[in-house]
């Protein structure tokens, strides 16, 4: 691999890996709709962290900075490539842990930009503190009010045995994740909330405090979940941000 902060365009014809991460409790299949509403040079990486979709059965991990590190070990291979990440809710401070630790460490070529959509800033204490230790009614009621989950797929009992291990660890992890100050990230960062969140348009500005670039910020009518009812804008979003880099005369890893 190579192991550098630079790339160039071979062509306008090389695409750009988009590592997408999912939010607690998703899959890749939530991405599964990205690739019909973004440019045809953006090659959409839907990602599993362990216990769900693809790796169905793998031991849960209840550490952000664990899932960050075995994203790594999925993409470490194609980290000479272009590539961005997005991530929403959970998956957004999982990516923003990922490209930290792609600076810190020094692995090789540092994203594109990083997109987080659904989730305050890092250094905003969690909102979903010890929900993981809940009763599990009482977790569920929870779960629910976030969006995204039908109640008629709550009520089923079968599948709550299976979702809600998945969904108790994702919330240790988000509950249990204290931001440590560092470096502020040389990466831009879009940053898309709905206006219907658990957090205020104020919290969601403290990502600048994580890059030195000046962060975009939009936000969109709906829940926690509105991304799926505004995919063609975000798609357009990503992918006019990503031409930038594509069309210019050289890239380099930081701009």
């Amino acid at each position: 691999m190579t192991k550098n902060n630079n790339f160039k365009f071979s062509s306008l014809s090389q695409k750009i890996n988009l590592f997408c991460i999912p939010f607690a409790g998703g899959s890749y299949y939530a991405y599964k709709n990205f690739e019909n509403h973004v440019a045809d040079f953006i090659n959409v990486v839907p990602m599993d962290i362990p216990g769900r979709g693809k790796r169905w059965g793998k031991p849960l991990l209840t550490s952000m900075h664990d899932m960050a590190e075995d994203v790594y070990q999925q993409i470490k291979e194609k980290l000479d490539e272009p590539f961005a990440v997005y991530g929403h809710s959970m998956g957004s401070t999982v990516g923003y842990l990922l490209a930290e630790k792609l600076i810190r460490e020094k692995k090789t070529a540092i994203p594109l930009h990083l997109f987080a959509s659904g989730r305050q800033g890092p250094p905003v204490p969690s909102k979903e503190k010890d929900i993981y230790l809940l009763p599990e009614k009482e977790f569920i009621e929870n779960i629910l009010a976030y969006g995204g989950t039908p109640r008629e797929i709550a009520e089923s009992k079968e599948v709550m045995e299976l979702f809600v291990p998945i969904m108790r660890a994702d919330f240790q992890a988000v509950s249990t994740y204290e931001y440590e100050k560092t470096e502020p990230l040389d990466i831009p960062i879009s940053v898309l909330i709905g206006d219907n969140e658990k957090f205020t348009y104020e919290e969601a500005r403290t990502w600048q405090a994580v890059t030195k670039r000046n962060i975009f910020l939009k936000q969109f009518p709906g829940d926690h979940f509105f991304i799926f009812d505004h995919l063609p804008e975000i798609g357009s979003i990503i992918s006019r941000t990503l031409e930038k880099r594509r069309s210019a005369p050289s890239f380099k890893g930081r701009f």
